[in-house]
């Protein structure tokens, strides 16, 4: 209840005729008038009936404090049964706090989110949002359903700004045990074909789990390299020869130990990007020609290439006389490059090249050797090809992809993509290519050619071959057979994409792994895993999925472009993925690599307990049928210690209802005042 007034008068007129009255009653009093007390009496009835003081009486209704239940929802709590005992934590928790009815429950479900950069458990963060329209003075406390493996502890309740107890119930056994490989540190990029340190080590958590060797087993790509032997507890080196270019996988596993929280976490991938140094390339020209400057250019403009250039200028029978000593030019040394540093190359280029005696014999066996050990060779042929001292009838013959029928077409046709070559990748989607005739620029010469193998995936005059690809043992060809090439990078007719042709058909034959006719790839951006089919088939069949689980999955592919095909699958389940398709394979992993998430999976109250007993909560395990839950204490202060019991403050804020006003000398009661205090006037005034 409280007192207020609602004047009938304005409040300065009253003012005035209190003051009047005021100054009437003191007069009085100085003169010792009789029945003064009675006239002050009356007076100051008749001011407060002005005044009409009313009293307020509210109704009001007590509101229920606020419980907010964290419920963990991470992976981690998917492994065994802890799903099972989270929902009977929170089921026996929330029925036994429904017996008080000055609390409210609100239950936050704290969800990982997959695509996270590095997921992991965030129950303050979670709390946080779920309380943020709860006023401070109703919030009775928190409790967290979890394993105790919290990934956003502050350093203390005030910086998250929770000023109620926090409770930890912990779903998990004490004699839980795991064990898990840790990646400490590893390089993100390297150098191909050096050595590259990975630092890992293997731990055994929980009860009862001691140091001792154990094997890991190394696996590159999906091929394993190595078991290694170490100690668990200790930190472990593994060198690795990166084998390619591009992204590689390693992956490091140990064997299930029985009993075990989750295998999940006894893999650990690295995702390391491997660097080619410069490569190297041999080219060597027959003779000074309008096209050898367009390779040359090529070549010298890619930073990762190191050219090796020679021109044959005068080639051994020119002899005109000249003494050596007098010559300026450089001798060709052939032995030193077709010998004892041909395998330093990663591709050589005979560019208009003829067997005029500069190179012995014996030396084109070598070359052949060298490409059949997985070598690779370029023959960019012009009318030499098709003469008497063609390379073609040399012992580099059975590398060759075609043999020439000794002529050579001279007339002006447009460069065409076979069947096969608008299903490869080098050729698949030149610029230009899609339109009839094509939208480049005319070439006039072709050296015919018999016997084709591999893909003949250009054709030139007739429906001749005009680019010839083929794999020859470990090593791979390419034959261009013509020199009009030039004509595009020189802008005749339009010019030509001689600049895309000529890289893709140089790093098709140094093995780049997205230029493979036939592969199959997979990437992951997030949860979304995409397929990639390349094929020179027509149709391809669908891919299997191996998830991280075990589970196999069907996926079909659909038609992306001529001999691309394609599919995209949303995954739930984060780790390493192998895509089968056929008889070829890729490993891709889906969601973070080495995610907090799963670095620790045993249940623990310690991560929870520091902050909880600053709140004045308390951090219990319980059981599997949430059967020795804590007792639940009612308190009025927040640092009150409850000892075992769950301590949750009630609230003793109230919901205003409704308020029912009593005019205080309105009504009869207010006229018999006025009239008692008038008439005992009357009564003094009349004696």
């Amino acid at each position: 209840m409280n007192l207020a007034f609602s004047p009938l008068l304005p409040l300065p007129l009253i003012i005035a005729l209190a003051a009047a009255a005021a100054l009437l009653v003191g007069w009085a009093v100085f003169r010792r008038m009789r029945g003064a007390l009675l006239r002050a009496l009356a007076l100051a009835a008749l001011v407060l009936a002005l005044a009409n003081p009313v009293a307020n009486f509210e109704e009001r209704e007590p509101v229920s404090s606020i419980v907010a239940i964290v419920v963990d929802r991470s992976p981690s709590q998917m492994s065994m049964d802890r799903t099972a005992r989270t929902d009977a934590a929170l089921s026996a928790f929330t029925e036994r706090l429904a017996r008080y009815p000055g609390f409210e429950a609100r239950i936050i479900e704290a969800v990982t989110d997959p695509d996270a950069e590095s997921p992991s458990t965030r129950l303050f963060e979670a709390l946080a949002s779920g309380i943020r329209d709860v006023p401070s003075s109703r919030l009775a406390g928190a409790v967290m359903i979890t394993d105790g493996q919290v990934h956003d502890v502050p350093d203390t309740l005030a910086a998250l700004g929770l000023d109620a107890p926090l409770h930890g119930l912990i779903v998990g056994d004490e004699d839980e045990i795991d064990r898990r490989v840790d990646i400490v540190r590893s390089p993100r990029f390297g150098i191909v074909g050096e050595d590259q340190e990975i630092v890992y080590r293997v731990s055994d958590d929980g009860a009862g789990t001691a140091s001792g060797p154990v094997a890991v087993t190394v696996r590159v790509n999906g091929e394993e390299v190595s078991v290694e032997t170490v100690t668990t507890g200790e930190e472990s080196s593994f060198y690795l020869d990166l084998p390619r270019g591009g992204e590689n996988i390693v992956e490091l596993s140990v064997d299930v130990i029985d009993g075990e929280v989750t295998p999940a976490n006894n893999r650990a991938v690295v995702l390391m990007e491997g660097i080619r140094e410069n490569l190297r390339v041999l080219l060597v020209s027959g003779e000074p020609h309008s096209g050898e400057r367009a390779w040359r250019n090529l070549l010298k403009s890619d930073a990762t290439v190191d050219l090796v250039h020679f021109t044959i200028l005068r080639p051994p029978e020119k002899q005109d006389g000249t003494p050596i000593s007098e010559l300026s030019l450089i001798a060709f040394p052939t032995r030193e490059l077709f010998v004892e540093k041909i395998d330093e190359f990663d591709l050589i280029i005979f560019d208009r090249y003829q067997n005029r005696g500069v190179l012995p014999v014996l030396y084109y066996d070598y070359i052949a050797r060298y490409v059949e050990e997985g070598g690779a060779l370029l023959v960019a042929a012009g009318p030499e090809l098709a003469g008497i001292e063609s390379i073609a009838d040399t012992p580099l013959a059975p590398a060759l992809p075609a043999m020439p029928t000794g002529d050579v077409t001279m007339t002006g046709f447009y460069p065409r993509l076979t069947e096969d070559g608008r299903r490869h990748p080098v050729t698949r989607d030149l610029p230009g290519s899609a339109a009839e005739p094509p939208g480049w620029g005319r070439w006039f010469r072709t050296v015919s050619v018999r016997d084709t193998t591999g893909d003949a995936v250009m054709q030139g005059a007739d429906g001749e071959p005009l680019l010839v690809l083929n794999r020859f043992e470990e090593g791979r060809v390419a034959m261009l057979l013509s020199d009009h090439g030039w004509l595009w990078a020189r802008g005749f007719e339009g010019g030509g994409p001689h600049v895309a042709l000529y890289r893709r058909i140089a790093h098709w034959l140094m093995k780049e792994p997205s230029l493979e006719e036939e592969a199959v790839r997979a990437t992951a951006v997030g949860r979304t895993l995409r397929i990639e089919r390349q094929t020179m088939e027509e149709t391809t069949g669908p891919a299997t999925v191996r998830l991280p689980s075990g589970e196999m999955r069907d996926v079909e592919l659909r038609q992306a472009d001529d001999g691309l095909f394609v599919a995209e699958l949303t995954l739930d389940e984060p780790g390493l993925v192998e895509v089968t398709s056929g008889d070829l394979d890729v490993l891709a992993h889906v969601g973070a690599v080495d995610a907090p998430e799963f670095r620790a999976t045993v249940s623990t109250p310690d991560i929870l307990s520091g902050v909880s007993e600053e709140s004045g909560g308390i951090v219990a395990r319980v059981n599997a049928e949430a059967s020795n839950l804590p007792q639940i204490l009612p308190t009025r202060s927040t640092a009150a210690r409850t000892g075992e019991r769950m301590g949750l403050r009630a609230s003793d804020e109230s919901v205003l209802k409704g308020v029912r006003a009593i005019p205080l000398f309105g009504g009869f009661l207010g006229l018999a005042l006025l009239i008692l205090a008038l008439g005992g006037t009357w009564f003094r005034e009349g004696r």
